[in-house]
């Protein structure tokens, strides 16, 4: 018996290699689409290169509709300090159905969630995980 799901969606993974074509939005923001044809992922993000991560998410949860039994790959690590010195946490499964993926505190102290689709708009990086 062959347990291994097969469809005509390529595979995740397949996306990181090609080349995205890149086009700026009248707002401001980065539209990052990578086609493998007749397939295709969209990403929106502040920054080319996040527009091109969120173009891999994307691809992420594409498959997963193909493939219900696979495990969609968290772009980010459970608990970071990003690029502007903000901490990130991972929220528990429950947390996260009410507020988003991860809490962090603001630039005012007060304590926010996004989700991972919104992080990856803001293009949010890990600059450190922490242990």
């Amino acid at each position: 018996m062959d347990f291994n799901e097969r469809s005509a969606y390529p595979n995740p993974a397949d996306f990181k290699v090609m080349r995205p074509e890149y086009v700026e939005q009248e707002d401001g923001y980065f539209m990052a689409a990578i086609t493998i044809t007749p397939f295709k992922v969209v990403g929106k993000s502040a920054t080319k290169a996040g527009a091109r991560r969120a173009a891999l998410y994307a691809a992420e949860l594409t498959y997963k509709e193909y493939h219900p039994s696979y495990r969609v790959i968290n772009p980010y690590p459970s608990e970071f300090i990003d690029q502007e010195g903000q901490t990130w946490k991972l929220l528990s499964p429950l947390q996260r159905e009410k507020l988003g993926d991860y809490m962090f505190t603001d630039a005012d102290g007060e304590e926010d969630s996004a989700d991972i689709d919104q992080m990856l708009m803001w293009d949010v990086r890990p600059a450190k995980e922490l242990a």
